[in-house]
């Protein structure tokens, strides 16, 4: 906490309520206010002002308690520019220019205004419960607020279960292989809440969710109380059937437990389990239910099914649905799984009253006290700005980062990663990353930082084949160690491996199977070790990137959550339930600053498999984690990219394709869903050929167009000329797509440098730029690609159309086609095989680049400035060196341009800024887009041309 002292001016009162005195009192301070309220769960209420638009709120169990600093937070609070005054009778009020906050000196309620004296966010629920860990004192808190609101909210990080529009959702923010937890929502009233809180947390319901028969009364399917008819099939024979009182193999002692190994092999081939019954409530409402499963499940309710998905084995996570209930009325119930080493569950929660149901609620198990920051804004990227003023900015990050990257699991020898790069080379298809993923190691070497000489003979020379190419080159490193290397016994030895692991002897998947366990990077010693470890044999030879994965941290894998808090555990903290969600940040956050220390003129990058609040700071951008090969993965990839990018962490990315695939795609050396090309033979199901190729397709498409563009996963190859055969419409629209991505590069740069600069996102929620548009606020599949570019992915098997809502404000431009729609109007887009619903919004000015390999491989090419018509408009093409940190000396430029619909005038201002390089001296296209003319058909076509040297100069229409 950040208050220390308290200030000169001071002020103590005593007000009448209720006929008694109230011995509520309140001192102001240098930077804010305390307050003592006379009743309530707070003791002590501290509010300090964090910026002109933002107030810190601390409450308290106890007055006068000191607390841990922040790990999210890196702002100071501020000093004068505010006032305190006694308000009605009984309230003290804060006032900042542009936020204000009322608490009320006999229950320490808070309510929050804007400028205008609006209120804008109301407490109405707090507790602060007592908890202990490992025998200290904690909290578990709760702090709810607008109960029955209407106001829509946005953010928490990135989950896999299609939200957008959070009013009215649970959010479990737990750190999970695909689940990245950020305790920050926006709203679309232009406030935002920043849960400062380091522990399991939730927003919405803050009772957890549990098994069914906590809330339920379950009936098997004979109409026997007490739990669900359980059969168990081998193949189509019904081998076992039991009554189960829940579906509760959720994780692997679950399985241990209460799988009956007597009666049915656990490892038999063609395994599936069905349950049947009802469930019934006397809560009539809406029921919020889980469904957490891997491999295939197949759920239905009263008859309709409701689901049908798959996840790898190891891999399990919550698929949300809601269920009606009346009154003790039964529901049918129907499940089928089909094990192959997976886990399956169902939990619920009872409807909560419906005004708390529409809430702004958040919840933590682990707190010493109830801590957040209230941001109040003119827009939401003002408000995401707020979150960067306290979490810190995100650096710009080097610009090759928003070329293509090519990824596989794995590249087993440098000779594989060196020819695939040499491939796309040869052929002429952009690339500009080349990713090495784990296990260059020796197999009993984790952690160890060695390559495998056999395998990888000469790594720098690797290295430095990839710089000669004109491409860059990221590496793959874990916080994860044997134990019998001599880095684990090192960072042991200092007391930073969490050791729990290697004590209970639990093996890896590697070969025999290997002890190990992830080191604890919160004391500063453990990070100065590891990277000094990493150094010598990885940071020398020159790598360019930092994929930074199992940052969640998944020491093992489905392990009870009461269990795998002790294997993260302890910290300098206390136990690992304490710091449950920020590991991601502190181990990011250490590597990145050594980095800087070490190559203090050089843009760093990290990929980080998990996120927290503030990790944007330490130049890192996230992915999804290990996603599914599935239609239905692809779909949720749209809001989880629009959701953390409404989180403040902008540069985000995914597995082209989903990471793991179903056994029908895995046929072969290369996957069923190619040919192998050294006897041109086409293996598996035509079928499956046919849907895998479309959905990898139609990834690639939205790939293109995600703020970063990156090809990866298992088993089958990712490559262009691995997964597309020679000659097809597949080939032709994945290099089409690749190439188009290099030709916005100029707009795709520029609103990266608004990340940086202005708060921005490349992957923008529709309500960002049209809040005042109702119909957008809930759409999960679609997005703005910059502030001009509307992307509407196709997500179905099949689909050659879709339906696209165009928002209101604005007129828009089919890219291809160049039909003109109106703005506030839906449209049937049609979308064949080899092409995605894009449109540009009329008004627009969107520069374009040639083709090149690489994205700075032509830096004096002329510039194509695309005018969309039909309203004003400007944009500001932002240039540096892209690489280095002189951008933080000012070492950049922007060149603005205009356009006035009404003369046909297009302004291309002066330059402003200079940098090392910069062309000084370029051509720009331009050309004017109207309706019925494609985007697309000839890029080099233009209405005028001028030479720039700098200074303003116009060009009519």
């Amino acid at each position: 906490m950040r208050i220390k002292t308290i200030a000169h001016a001071a002020a103590c009162v005593a007000v009448m309520a209720a006929g008694h005195s109230v011995a509520g009192s309140f001192e102001k301070t240098a930077t804010g206010v305390v307050v003592k309220p006379d009743s309530g769960a707070a003791k002590e209420v501290r509010l300090e002002v964090m910026a002109d638009n933002i107030i810190h709120v601390v409450k308290l169990d106890q007055a006068g308690k000191s607390l841990t600093p922040s790990l999210m937070t890196v702002a100071a609070p501020v000093s004068g520019n505010f006032s305190v005054s006694a308000t009605g009778k009984d309230k003290v009020t804060l006032k900042a220019k542009k936020i204000s906050v009322a608490v009320s000196l006999a229950t320490g309620q808070v309510q929050f205004f804007n400028a205008a004296g609006k209120a804008f966010l109301t407490q109405q629920a707090e507790s602060m419960a007592p908890t202990s860990v490992d025998g200290k004192p904690f909290l578990a808190v709760k702090q709810g607020f607008n109960y029955g609101t209407r106001d829509a909210f946005y953010g928490l990080g990135q989950h896999q279960n299609h939200q957008m529009n959070l009013n009215g959702e649970d959010v479990l923010l737990m750190q999970h292989n695909m689940a990245i937890a950020v305790p920050f929502v926006v709203s679309d009233k232009n406030y935002g809440v920043l849960w400062d809180n380091n522990s399991i947390s939730r927003f919405g319901d803050s009772k957890p969710y549990a098994w069914l028969s906590r809330d339920l009364q379950l009936t098997d399917a004979d109409g026997k109380a007490g739990g669900l008819t359980a059969r168990y099939y081998v193949g189509d024979k019904l081998v076992f059937t039991r009554q189960e009182k829940d579906i509760a193999y959720q994780y692997l002692k679950d399985v241990a437990e209460n799988w009956p190994k007597d009666k049915v092999d656990p490892k038999a081939a063609d395994l599936k389990v069905v349950w049947e019954g009802t469930m019934a409530s006397p809560k009539a409402g809406v029921h919020k239910m889980q469904l957490y499963s891997s491999d295939y499940a197949k759920l239905s309710v009263d008859g309709k099914e409701i689901m049908d998905v798959w996840r790898q084995g190891w891999n399990p996570w919550y698929h949300n649905f809601e269920v009606k209930f009346e009154a003790n009325k039964p529901v049918k119930l129907h499940l089928e799984w089909k094990p192959s080493g997976g886990m399956v569950a169902m939990t619920h929660n009872d409807p909560l009253p419906e005004a708390e149901r529409h809430s702004l609620t958040f919840s933590s198990e682990v707190a010493q006290s109830i801590n957040y920051y209230v941001i109040n804004g003119e827009n939401i990227d003002n408000v995401i700005a707020g979150y960067h003023h306290l979490t810190g900015q995100a650096p710009m990050m080097p610009k090759w980062a928003y070329g293509f990257w090519q990824s596989r699991q794995r590249y087993e020898t440098q000779e594989q990663l060196l020819g695939v790069l040499r491939e796309y080379r040869k052929r002429g298809w952009p690339v500009d990353n080349m990713v090495q993923d784990w296990f260059y190691w020796p197999e009993n070497g984790w952690g160890s930082h060695d390559f495998d000489k056999a395998r990888f003979p000469d790594a720098k020379a690797m290295v430095d084949e990839v710089h000669k190419a004109n491409a860059r080159i990221m590496i793959s490193i874990w916080g994860k160690f044997y134990s019998n290397t001599d880095n684990y016994k090192e960072l042991e030895a200092k007391g930073h491996m969490w050791t729990k692991n290697v004590e209970d002897g639990a093996l890896d998947w590697v070969g025999p199977g290997y002890k190990n366990s992830h080191y604890s990077p919160y004391a500063p010693e453990a990070r100065d070790i590891y990277y000094r470890q990493m150094k010598p044999k990885l940071v020398d030879l020159g790598f360019d990137a930092w994929w930074m994965d199992n940052t969640e941290p998944d020491v093992l894998s489905n392990t009870r959550p009461a269990d795998f808090k002790k294997l993260i555990g302890p910290t300098i903290y206390g136990g690992g339930e304490i710091t449950f969600n920020p590991y991601s940040l502190v181990h990011t956050e250490g590597f990145y600053q050594h980095l800087k220390k070490d190559q203090p003129e050089k843009r760093q990058f990290i990929l980080s498999r998990s996120g927290f609040a503030g990790i944007q700071r330490n130049g890192t951008a996230v992915w999804s984690g290990d996603t599914a090969s599935r239609w239905n993965n692809l779909y949720d990839q749209i809001s989880a990219g629009v959701s953390i990018s409404m989180s403040g962490i902008a540069n985000w990315t995914h597995d082209i394709g989903g990471y793991a695939q179903e056994t029908r795609f895995q046929v072969g050396d290369v996957g069923s869903a190619q040919e192998n090309r050294s006897t041109g033979i086409k293996q598996g199901n035509p079928e499956d050929i046919k849907e895998w190729r479309e959905l990898n397709l139609r990834w690639f498409q939205f790939g293109a167009f995600s703020p970063l563009f990156r090809s990866h996963g298992e088993v089958v190859k990712r490559e262009i000329h691995e997964i597309s055969p020679e000659g097809s419409p597949m080939r032709e629209s994945m290099v089409w797509y690749d190439q188009l991505r290099y030709r916005l590069m100029p707009y795709i740069y520029s609103a990266a440098a608004d990340i940086h600069y202005q708060s921005g996102a490349i992957m923008r929620g529709l309500v960002m730029d049209f809040p005042n548009d109702e119909a957008v606020k809930d759409i999960k599949d679609q997005y703005l690609f910059g502030r001009s570019m509307l992307v509407a992915p196709v997500y179905t098997y099949g689909a050659r159309e879709r339906s696209v809502y165009m928002p209101k404000g604005a007129n828009w431009y089919d890219f291809y086609t160049g039909e003109l729609h109106k703005g506030g109007s839906t449209a049937t887009i049609k979308a064949p095989e080899t092409r995605m619903p894009v449109l540009v919004k009329a008004g627009a000015i969107l520069p374009m680049g040639p083709v090149t390999q690489y994205v700075d491989e032509k830096p004096d090419a002329p510039i194509t400035l695309n005018i969309y018509t039909g309203a004003d408009g400007k944009f500001t093409l932002y240039e540096d060196d892209g690489v280095s940190e002189a951008y933080q000396r000012g070492e950049a430029s922007r060149i603005p341009f205009s356009y006035n619909d009404k003369t046909g005038v297009v302004t291309i201002g002066d330059r402003s800024g200079q940098y090392k390089g910069m062309v000084a001296k370029r051509q720009f296209k331009v050309r004017f887009i109207k309706p019925g003319v494609s985007s697309t058909d000839n890029f080099d076509a233009a209405d005028k041309v001028v030479s720039y040297e700098g200074k303003s100069i116009t060009v009519k229409k």
